[in-house]
């Protein structure tokens, strides 16, 4: 593989783009409703559904009930479809926002060039502050360490790992075309395991899963990284 193949692949991998089918255009919200906050209500979590598990474990050490903090998660599959992602977030907020008195989206950027934003400067929400979920887990500083030593990395979390089947071998189309393994991962050397939860299991799954792509398999245990916080922050405690 030459060098600037790689470059290409590692590039794709900083800014969160997953192996998948590309498409044409994000999607635009049709939604331009702008909506307001109700002081009395509970604290909104709006989340991908791929980081519903840590925001649960996370709300329970932080002793914060369901009526303080509601969480309602989107698809885990909008993931390999992000110009879906605001619109799908403009809609719920067009319907709900003025149901809760904060609103914090469990999302990065996650690959909607800043449609995201615009969405929730008109609905008075926030979302973490990074690029994508790999960031946010691993820290800002470990990730760029990370893709620094290895530009070619493509990144799994628990949930990834758990669902790889579904989600990347089946949701890129190579269960019935294996001969794109080469198009879609071609540009990657490693697949860093970023793992929440310390799970032999699942570090088993993972190497599988390197081995089925044909990369190298590094693992670092992360945590919930700067989720953590930003689940604190939420919750006010």
């Amino acid at each position: 593989m030459s060098d600037a193949a790689r470059r290409t692949g590692g590039r794709q991998a900083r800014l969160g783009r997953r192996a998948r089918p590309q498409e044409a255009e994000a999607a635009q919200p049709e939604s331009l409703v702008t909506t307001s906050a109700n002081p009395d209500g509970p604290v909104l979590v709006l989340a991908c559904g791929a980081i519903a598990n840590e925001i649960i474990a996370l709300r329970e050490q932080l002793g914060v009930t369901d009526d303080a903090m509601v969480l309602h998660c989107l698809p885990a599959e909008l993931h390999n479809r992000p110009g879906q992602i605001a619109p799908r977030v403009d809609a719920f907020l067009s319907e709900h926002r003025h149901k809760y008195s904060r609103v914090i989206l469990g999302y990065g950027d996650c690959g909607t060039g800043g449609a995201l934003d615009k969405v929730l400067e008109r609905h008075e929400a926030n979302r973490l502050p990074h690029a994508h979920c790999y960031e946010f887990f691993a820290t800002t500083p470990r990730f760029n360490q990370i893709t620094d030593a290895e530009i070619g990395s493509y990144f799994v979390t628990d949930f990834l790992v758990r669902h790889f089947d579904r989600l990347v071998w089946e949701g890129c189309g190579l269960d019935t075309r294996p001969e794109m393994l080469e198009t879609y991962f071609g540009n990657y050397r490693d697949l860093v395991y970023l793992a929440q939860t310390d799970n032999p299991d699942l570090q088993t799954k993972a190497q599988e899963a390197a081995a089925r792509l044909g990369l190298n398999y590094v693992y670092h245990k992360v945590g919930y990284g700067d989720l953590a916080e930003a689940i604190r922050e939420a919750a006010d405690v």
